[in-house]
């Protein structure tokens, strides 16, 4: 699990590495935001809307804090 910080040391959320690689973001209070698949480069929300391509968690997870 890998803990990811705003610019203020504010906890945003976890990062989560699965199975095939796929990781899971989680906000500070565990629940599922979304989801980044490395095989086909594409991140999805936790609806499994796609969000577009690339991993975009960090901008997922920072859009929650505002």
């Amino acid at each position: 699990m890998q803990r990811f910080y705003d610019s203020n040391m504010q906890l945003l959320g976890y990062f989560l590495q699965g199975p095939q690689g796929r990781v899971r973001a989680l906000d500070a209070d565990y629940r599922v935001v979304g989801y980044y698949y490395p095989s086909s480069n594409k991140t999805y929300d936790k609806d499994m809307n796609l969000l577009g391509r690339g991993n975009q968690l960090a901008s997922l997870l920072s859009s929650r804090r505002q």
